[in-house]
């Protein structure tokens, strides 16, 4: 228990230290730096360099986000990509809906912005459904699994009152970097 108490009180001194004297981000800086010159051509370096921070926020074309987003459909950090909850924004008549064509428009959308974080279906960790009628759950599962089909993400599905943009299903999920 002492050694684990004067390890612990050893790191935060040199932390404070590094802080202090700004090497923590110099360190950092050269890291970044080291990642945007292994390979990648100056137009991957453009949407692939992080902030400062290491996070890369990226709009639905994958391009740096801007200033004035509020909302980012794409973040990475970490080896994780984070996607925004993506609805169907359907333009037809609501009487033409229906839960399939709305959860496979969904999953194109989760799948092409999994890859714009530079993963893949096979990547995705975990995902949340978000249902405007539980009686949905039958047809959006039959949809769902054909994206996956070397087994699918951890899962939680749930109805709610409504949901924004014309959509009957709403879907965000957590995914991993894919290794090359």
């Amino acid at each position: 228990m002492n050694s684990s108490v004067t390890r612990r009180t050893f790191a935060t001194g040199v932390g404070a230290v590094l802080s202090t004297l700004g090497i923590a981000s110099s360190v950092l800086m050269k890291r970044v730096s080291a990642q945007t010159s292994s390979g990648h051509n100056s137009a991957d370096q453009n949407s692939m360099a992080p902030d400062a921070s290491g996070i890369r926020k990226m709009n639905a074309e994958g391009k740096p986000g801007g200033e004035k987003d509020v909302i980012m459909p794409v973040i990475v950090h970490n080896g994780l990509i984070y996607v925004s909850g993506q609805g169907a924004h359907d333009t037809r008549d609501a009487k033409e809906w229906t839960i399939e064509s709305h959860t496979a428009m969904v999953m194109d959308k989760v799948k092409k912005m999994v890859e714009i974080g530079g993963g893949t279906t096979d990547t995705i960790l975990q995902l949340n459904v978000y249902l405007t009628k539980i009686e949905h759950w039958d047809g959006m599962h039959k949809v769902f699994s054909t994206y996956f089909p070397h087994g699918g993400p951890a899962r939680t599905t749930v109805a709610v009152a409504a949901l924004p943009g014309d959509s009957l299903v709403e879907i965000n999920c957590t995914a991993a970097v894919a290794r090359k």
